[in-house]
């Protein structure tokens, strides 16, 4: 369920550092380390806030996503159930003395890349979702998820394989994650709506701002953008930058389905955890980028 492949990629051992345990006596009360409390208290610079963010991904621990909250001057990282204690104690020494900078959020659930077999557009032994149709003067393509489009050829739009979309045209992923299908099919309707609500620009996101989400296993849920320029590991070296962090919930075979809000185009589904019984947290890669990458727009 974590990635389109038939033979999964093999499974990644997390490296763990042994904590060092400090021995010895505190000479006096003037050279303690500053408490926890002092630490959060502390204002950091944005130079700090990057270097910790650095940090964060220098430690490599799959299951993790972190962005700077320009608000707080924090780094927020949203750690999955498989991150031990461990591991975030970890994450807080490679920040060394940045660590008060980091804000730790649990999530429930799995990071992953939503996708798995089933219905809506098919590549060879997977399924994904649509994103938005878009095009270049008179000719049509449709957008997706890089991790959907990586490694695909030719695209279906049913199970069976027997009525062709068309074949992929551009790709990127991991650091993005978009890619591109060049329609081939002319008799197949390429509407410029996401459902019934038509899609006429494409924008950026704000955080706080209400979102919507369709997709092809779960339908269509709604949530608020609650981070920017947010850095997801997957694990297996699977690290993209830049997402859009949400409260929406998806499930997977919603990769690469459309995030807007009212008319406005926003995102690509990525990945993320929890379901859409429970909840979680959904990361999306801004379809603005997608769209300056290939010289298309949405319409």
């Amino acid at each position: 369920m974590r990635i389109k492949r038939t033979t999964p990629r093999s499974s990644i051992t997390r490296h763990s550092r042994a904590l060092a345990v400090a021995t010895g006596l505190v000479a006096a009360a003037a050279l303690a380390a500053p408490t926890a409390g002092a630490e959060e208290a502390r204002t950091y610079s944005a130079s700090e806030l990057t270097a910790a963010s650095d940090a964060v991904l220098e430690a490599d621990v799959a299951g993790t996503a972190w962005n700077i909250d320009p608000k707080t001057k924090k780094v927020v990282v949203t750690v999955d159930s498989t991150v031990s204690r461990a591991e975030i104690a970890e994450l807080r020494e490679a920040a060394g003395d940045n660590a008060g900078a980091l804000r730790i959020e649990r999530t429930p659930g799995t990071f992953k890349k939503y996708i798995s077999g089933g219905d809506a557009t098919y590549a060879s032994s997977w399924r994904c979702s649509l994103g938005f149709n878009v095009r270049n003067g008179s000719t049509y393509y449709f957008l997706t998820a890089g991790h959907c489009t990586d490694g695909a050829g030719t695209w279906w739009a049913n199970s069976a394989k027997t009525t062709v979309l068309g074949t992929t045209h551009g790709s990127s992923f991991p650091t993005n994650d978009y890619g591109i299908v060049r329609y081939t099919n002319t008799s197949i309707d390429k509407a410029g709506t996401v459902g019934s609500q038509d899609i006429t620009r494409a924008a950026d996101p704000t955080v706080g701002q209400n979102v919507t989400r369709r997709g092809s296993t779960t339908g269509t849920h709604s949530g608020r953008v609650t981070g920017l320029n947010a850095t997801v590991n997957y694990g297996g070296g699977d690290v993209v930058y830049g997402m859009i962090r949400t409260t929406v919930c998806a499930e997977p075979g919603d990769s690469g389905g459309p995030l807007y809000a009212g008319s406005t185009a926003l995102g690509l589904t990525s990945g993320g955890s929890g379901n859409c019984s429970s909840g979680g947290t959904t990361f999306f890669q801004p379809v603005t980028e997608a769209l300056r990458a290939y010289n298309v727009s949405v319409y």
